[in-house]
């Protein structure tokens, strides 16, 4: 994720206190934000089984809506 695209989801996430949906590169787990870490930029999520997790920024793609209308099906 791109440090522009990585800001976008940590202002909807803290300041619209809006859940942005996301895919892990890495193992393709779907997860929510709910936090973001400037320092670490991490940002941290809610897994679809109520597990919370940290994901690293470079791990993470935005869910399109698309995408996620698809997953709920």
């Amino acid at each position: 994720m791109e440090n522009r695209e990585y800001e976008k989801v940590c202002y909807t996430t803290e300041q619209q206190e809006e859940n942005v949906p996301l895919r892990n590169r890495k193992t393709g787990e779907i997860g929510y934000s709910y936090l973001c870490t400037f320092a670490g930029t991490t940002i941290q999520v809610r897994l679809e089984n109520g597990e919370l997790d940290s994901w690293d920024k470079a791990d993470c793609m935005p869910i399109t809506d698309e995408e996620e209308k698809q997953q709920k099906n």
